[in-house]
């Protein structure tokens, strides 16, 4: 049996046509049932439903043989396990070039952005994204006093919290709604297939088979507009 571990939402929605180019069909209706482990048109394959920050860790810990998680989760799931910006032992055959987004600061429209991040400044800065911002700024040598947030980070420069906010951005429109600006790009984001090595060495075959049926499936599908 080959365990693949998805979280619901858009990637796993971006997941399903690649999953039937490659001649996978889910069983269940994940919307429809409670169930967290559901069955395929193939046999010896399942998927596992999980919390997306949990995609690597089970896939690293051998709870999923492979799974399909977001470059920022993988770069700040590693950086908690070993304080790298690595892959953490995490072997990454494909970039499967869904849920493609970017990693940029914003600010409020009025504030002096260039002004705050001369060499030596000190900025407040609310993010889920700790380690990529950490390895950001410092980059550019500007002090950051780093706020962790999981959620709403538009609010953080509107009330004082933060002078800037590090988050994804796809369209933008959250972000002019709340008179924020993108001042600076991180980083392009878009979802990989990431695998347990192990796994990949004792069930070789099926492991290389359904690595190979998702590259040919990325080619066929294309990149979702």
């Amino acid at each position: 049996m080959i365990t693949l571990a998805l979280s619901k939402g858009r990637i796993f929605d971006e997941t399903l046509p690649l999953l039937r180019a490659a001649g996978i069909e889910l069983l269940e209706d994940p919307e429809k049932s409670r169930k967290l482990i559901l069955p395929t048109s193939q046999a010896q394959l399942r998927v596992l439903v999980v919390r997306a920050t949990d995609v690597p860790t089970y896939v690293q810990y051998g709870g999923a043989d492979l799974g399909i998680t977001g470059r920022d989760t993988l770069i700040e799931h590693a950086a908690d396990w070993d304080g790298s910006t690595s892959a953490a032992g995490l072997y990454q055959p494909l970039d499967l070039q869904i849920a493609a987004c970017r990693i940029s600061v914003a600010v409020r429209a009025d504030f002096d952005y260039a002004s705050a991040v001369r060499q030596g400044s000190r900025l407040k800065v609310a993010t889920k994204y700790v380690a990529i911002a950490r390895e950001f700024f410092a980059a550019k040598g500007v002090h950051v006093d780093l706020i962790k947030l999981y959620g709403s980070m538009e609010l953080a420069p509107l009330t004082g919290l933060a002078d800037a906010i590090v988050d994804l951005v796809s369209t933008g429109n959250t972000l002019r709604a709340n008179d924020l600006v993108e001042v600076e790009h991180i980083m392009d984001i878009s979802a990989r297939l990431v695998v347990n090595q192990a796994a990949l060495k004792l069930k070789k075959a099926p492991m290389r088979a359904l690595i190979d049926a998702f590259a040919g499936a990325v080619g066929r599908v294309g990149v979702p507009s």
